[in-house]
């Protein structure tokens, strides 16, 4: 293990990420699922991201924020997953303090944009039903692109301020982290000095970045709800509601995984327990929400179907 001397104490400038080491016997196992997962969560990210680009047919604002939620999706799983099949790999999976902190940016900044992406996917959906004759003009090229901006912008923004005070923490030993990632509490319990204010400014931030988020969704799905059961017809109600159910489904598996992880007890009360949570929405999330879009939604079967009916004429060419 590579240290360096700092006065009396021993400086830690490398961590160990433990993952599964565990629980050996299912290693093999979990590598091959989790291997499976990632190829298939690029996969269909990257498949809406063309399709919203190539077809005409989805070009607007809901498929607009669709493509950026994919793109971050196949982002966000990148940050994680080729680490974790690493570990696999290796029986002492090793990563410099700077790599580590790096991790926790991207992690972080997609995650908190990924919390505004889908506030913005709400706030569209909301104008869409409510307020439809209004659609065109409120929710222009330009707004778009604003929402999707400042989705972007306080998601990094917020996580490079905790990153930059996190290279003032001193760690002194134990350097093994008890996760499969480098997230926030594994890192910080492995710090020697005092975490207090750290611990302060990452709590403010996160409420700032997740809570609002949360209720302006939970605001505009009350609202499409109170004005799609006042449409007559029950044919007009369906047709409303499956226009935001996959959204709505998106959302509740996000942010339902994220509070079973963050609101339940610390990590060494749960051990691996909490690493299975942790999976929900680090992994599973970003692959179901390509399944969860393209299953339930008319206008991405149809491009799909379009794409797939000009690839086979091509090759039969």
């Amino acid at each position: 293990m590579t240290r360096a001397e700092q006065g009396n104490e021993t400086a830690v400038v490398e961590f160990i990420i433990l993952g599964f080491q565990s629980i050996p016997e299912v290693e093999c196992m979990l590598f091959v699922i989790f291997l499976v997962t990632y190829f298939t969560t690029l996969s269909g990210n990257l498949l809406i991201m063309v399709l919203v680009v190539t077809d005409h047919r989805l070009h607007s604002p809901m498929f607009f924020f669709l493509g950026n939620l994919s793109f971050l999706e196949t982002c966000y799983t990148s940050t994680i997953l080729p680490r974790m099949l690493a570990s696999f790999l290796k029986k002492k999976y090793v990563i410099s303090l700077n790599g580590c902190f790096l991790q926790y940016f991207f992690f972080t900044g997609l995650a908190g944009a990924e919390c505004c992406l889908l506030t913005a996917m709400s706030y569209d959906r909301y104008i869409a039903i409510c307020k439809p004759l209004h659609y065109t003009t409120i929710m222009n090229g330009r707004c778009c692109l604003q929402l999707a901006g400042v989705s972007w912008v306080n998601g990094l923004l917020a996580s490079a301020i905790v990153t930059s005070l996190m290279p003032q923490l001193t760690f002194c030993g134990p350097n093994e982290i008890d996760h499969f990632f480098c997230d926030f509490a594994p890192v910080v319990k492995l710090s020697c000095s005092d975490t207090h204010w750290i611990e302060l400014v990452t709590f403010i931030l996160a409420s700032l970045l997740t809570l609002p988020p949360f209720l302006l969704t939970l605001i505009s799905y009350v609202c499409i709800s109170y004005t799609v059961l006042r449409i007559p017809s029950s044919t007009g109600r369906h047709k409303a509601f499956s226009t935001c159910s996959s959204h709505l489904t998106v959302v509740t598996l996000f942010y339902g995984t994220l509070m079973v992880v963050y609101l339940l007890p610390k990590p060494n009360t749960l051990g691996d327990l909490h690493k299975v949570f942790s999976v929900c929405y680090t992994v599973l999330t970003p692959l179901v929400n390509p399944l969860i879009y393209s299953l339930r939604n008319n206008n991405i079967k149809k491009a799909l179907r379009t794409a797939l009916n000009k690839y086979m004429f091509f090759d039969k060419a």
